[in-house]
């Protein structure tokens, strides 16, 4: 996911960038916050980004991420007849679809990130409407408009499930531009980290 800020200027710049942060962490969102960073264009324009892939940009931390707990009560089954029909759909392993819910919003189909991507499998706006997602906080829509675009991802990368992970969390274009591998972004190599330890532990269910 991408949050990106561009302010005009470099008055207040200090300000700017605590009211930004301060929206940020207050936000309830039920998934993982990223590294924010910023720097400062020649033209004296702000930048905040939890994306910092612009050349020779000199980047400055303002923002660690910060996990949020999970609730420990949920039901990981809840949505099984449903992952079920979708993954013989889709050929794609349930445990798989589990992991991926599980790492995005734990289960959650009301989950909203700050960015606005929401449901089970946090598709944002654009991604859902793409897919012909009417309404994603239906589990059912939510997960096989998740597993539709999984799906595409797995076909696009010849199977890696490492690309296809990297593209689901951060995006095609961030993919491609480091010649179709692993984008350096801490939140992404994390994600898949996540995801193939919850994918491991599915399998063995």
């Amino acid at each position: 996911m991408f949050i990106k800020l561009h302010v005009s200027g470099n008055r207040h710049i200090r300000k700017i960038i605590t009211v930004f942060l301060a929206f940020f962490v207050l936000s309830s969102a039920p998934v993982c916050f990223a590294d924010i960073y910023k720097y400062i264009d020649e033209e004296g324009v702000l930048h905040l980004t939890n994306v910092p892939s612009i050349p020779n940009a000199r980047y400055v931390l303002v923002l660690k991420e910060k996990r949020v707990h999970f609730k420990s009560d949920i039901d990981i089954n809840k949505y099984d007849h449903i992952i079920s029909n979708i993954s013989k759909k889709f050929k794609v392993d349930p445990a798989l679809i589990k992991a991926v819910i599980k790492a995005e919003s734990n289960f959650d189909h009301k989950a909203v990130s700050p960015v606005g991507a929401q449901g089970l499998m946090q598709l944002m706006p654009a991604t859902a409407y793409a897919l012909q997602v009417e309404d994603v906080f239906i589990p059912e829509n939510n997960i096989e408009g998740g597993v539709r675009y999984l799906r595409y991802l797995l076909n696009t990368y010849k199977n890696d499930l490492t690309l296809a992970l990297a593209a689901y969390n951060a995006g095609e274009t961030a993919v491609a531009r480091y010649n179709n591998n692993v984008p350096p972004f801490r939140e992404t190599q994390n994600y898949i980290r996540r995801v193939l330890s919850y994918y491991d532990e599915f399998k063995k269910k």
